[in-house]
């Protein structure tokens, strides 16, 4: 059985690479790629959020979509339940 965990079966190369780059105990941080003007956009979009009433739910849905979501969350940098929040919402808008 690997030991690799299963959303890796979703990441191209360049993205493993990073990934293992990334959990190597060598990795130094460089600069940042965020620009102080995207670091206030998001922030702004962030607070804008935050703010808004939130329900918890539980839902079902199959493994391998829950998979994909977490691979496309993990390129996008954010946790998959944001991802999940942020494609409804756009559903319904």
């Amino acid at each position: 059985m690997s030991k690799e965990p299963r959303i890796s079966r979703f990441l191209d190369d360049e993205e493993r690479e990073l990934a293992e780059a990334i959990e190597s105990s060598g990795y130094e941080v460089g600069e940042s790629f965020l620009t102080p003007e995207r670091k206030t956009e998001i922030r702004d979009a962030a607070r804008a959020t935050i703010n808004a009433e939130r329900v918890k739910i539980s839902l079902r849905i199959q493994k391998n979509d829950l998979l994909r979501l977490k691979a496309m969350a993990m390129r996008e940098g954010m946790p998959y339940q944001t991802l999940i929040s942020s494609i409804l919402h756009k559903a319904v808008s």
